[in-house]
């Protein structure tokens, strides 16, 4: 139990013990912006005021008098303003999370949870036709980070990619890597329409002619069959590279032509006309997903027999569901917006509840370099791809910056600002912290200070060191909160704050030079400050480096 969650018991024990009510509300415990006010401040006064039928002041003053100080570690107790009450906290209670911080290491801030879910979490799921865009980057980075803090907060979760490995981009993809093999042998041939021009298609068809001679003499059928294959294989070997290096992770990757190959989408179409939700009209089969709140109902196999995009999806949700996860979380373009409402509509008209699709939309992302959008990539001349962006920035600043802002908001990435080696640079300023720590931690063996020993830490007095501890306790609650609100950003802004209350300790204090008890306390301090930042930055998949 950390300082918050004990102050709320004994707020609430006050609460039923002044008879104010025993339906006590949700008690909200902050750390006050002056800290001269105290360690930590409710407004529980003034949510109480029509359940009590009284002025928060009065409110208040009936709490403080039934506190239980001594189990609540709580030094002193007033009130301000209107009726907000501030606790002092005993420094023994702020110090002890040194010790709970140097005993857990690596396992500090992950949490067990009352009743953990199984999570499927499925986020980038680019077609295999190209490279990966900085758009994708955003996805990958937030996704991945959302995983972690998931998994800290005590959940099972699953990360998957969903190919699609099929359909009409694949059959452009395929004829656009044959058209090239043929114009490699010395004959003209046109791209189609909507095919793909890179230069991977290029130096694929060419290494082709090479290596399967064969294919100029197939059926063209088979041989497009064949190039389909080859090209998806192609293309997501390039994105696993490119999402490997990126520090991005998948436990699952799941083809669309397994969902024909196994059956899956007949079973489905199947499943939702056995319940009653699909008609016939104009030749084609429809789902009535307006009995399930969408605007309209859609089109499931159209008058040639042919499917839409959304028959396959529906299957590959089906077959998601069926595997006995309690919560599937999406991550989609701002382009799929549309595309929520008939989803969740068709999860509910295979018989699940909705609520266990969740779908989170992310907006887009521009590239600002000196106050200019950057639309092309200097090497490629075409748009900027996240390998372009892990090679001008780095993995470390891609990741954190693409993590940093709440989902459903549009970013510019200041790339001149990721770039700098400065404190306006986020996670410059969050990996020096981290690296500063090091350095005194190194200086300190290399004068043989033994500070792993058993030290005084109610030594710890200076404002500066107490605020930083505050920090260091909520991690926990930091990580449990941006797992429930699916917000990677909570976790950058607390990385902020602590690197930012670091630095102040830094320069308010002399370390090394204090007195000897004082001294092996503040060792100690800043070990546990660096192992917070360190799991912290590698919840968002960055470094925390020992050197800068």
């Amino acid at each position: 139990m950390d300082l918050k969650d004990q102050l709320r018991v004994v707020i609430k024990e006050a609460i039923i013990k002044a008879g104010i009510t025993e339906e006590v509300p949700d008690i909200k415990v902050e750390i006050p912006k002056d800290t001269s006010n105290g360690d930590f401040s409710t407004n529980i006064a003034m949510v109480l005021t029509k359940i009590a039928r009284s002025n928060p002041h009065d409110i208040a003053t009936r709490v403080i008098e039934n506190l239980d100080l001594e189990k609540g570690d709580i030094d002193s107790v007033d009130i301000a303003g209107p009726g907000f009450i501030n606790f002092k906290m005993k420094t023994g209670s702020l110090t002890s999370i040194i010790t709970k911080v140097l005993e857990k290491g690596e396992n500090y801030g992950r949490t067990t949870h009352d009743v953990p879910q199984k999570i499927l979490l499925e986020f980038v799921s680019a077609n295999p036709t190209g490279d990966l865009t900085m758009a994708h980057g955003r996805h990958a980075s937030f996704g991945d980070t959302l995983a972690n803090i998931l998994d800290a907060a005590g959940h099972n979760v699953t990360r998957e990619y969903y190919v699609n490995d099929a359909g009409k981009q694949i059959e452009n993809l395929a004829r656009s890597i044959e058209a090239r093999y043929f114009q490699a042998l010395g004959e003209e041939r046109d791209i189609p329409e909507d095919g793909y021009h890179g230069k991977d298609v290029i130096t694929l068809a060419t290494e082709l002619v090479e290596t399967h001679p064969e294919l100029k003499n197939m059926d063209e059928d088979e041989r497009i069959r064949t190039l389909r294959d080859i090209g998806v294989t192609f293309e997501m070997d390039k994105l696993k590279k490119d999402l490997e290096d990126f520090n991005v992770r998948f436990d699952n990757w799941t083809r669309e032509t397994r969902l024909y190959e196994e059956n899956k989408v007949e079973v489905a179409l199947e499943l939702l006309t056995e319940r009653g939700h699909t008609y016939e009209e104009d030749g084609a089969l429809w789902l009535r997903t307006t009995e399930f709140g969408d605007d309209k109902d859609r089109v499931l196999k159209k008058s040639d027999g042919s499917y839409t995009y959304l028959m396959p999806d529906i299957a590959y949700h089906f077959d998601k569901l069926n595997r006995g996860y309690d919560q599937l979380i999406n991550l989609f373009g701002a382009d799929h917006h549309g595309y929520v409402n008939r989803l969740k509509a068709s999860v509910a008209a295979l018989g699940f509840n909705p609520e266990m699709l969740e779908i989170q939309i992310m907006q887009i992302v521009r590239l600002i370099k000196d106050g200019e959008e950057v639309r092309m990539s200097k090497r490629s001349g075409k748009s900027v791809t996240m390998r372009d962006l892990m090679e001008e920035v780095g993995v470390d600043a891609a990741r954190y910056f693409l993590a940093m802002r709440s989902s459903d908001t549009h970013f510019d990435f200041d790339l001149t600002l990721a770039q700098s080696e400065t404190s306006d640079n986020p996670v410059y300023y969050a990996q020096y912290a981290h690296a500063r720590i090091c350095s005194i931690l190194r200086k300190a063996e290399e004068e043989n200070v033994d500070f792993n020993q058993d030290v005084n830490l109610d030594v710890i007095e200076a404002e500066a060191a107490l605020n930083l501890l505050k920090a260091v306790a909520e991690f926990p609650n930091t990580i449990t909160g941006a797992a429930n609100k699916r917000a990677p950003q909570r976790l950058t802004n607390y990385i902020q704050d602590v690197a930012s209350l670091f630095h102040k300790f830094y320069n308010a204090v002399k370390i090394m030079t204090a007195d000897e008890d004082v001294k092996l306390a503040y060792l100690q301090l800043i070990s546990a400050v660096r192992i917070t930042l360190n799991n912290a930055l590698n919840l968002v998949g960055v470094n925390a480096p020992e050197r800068m």
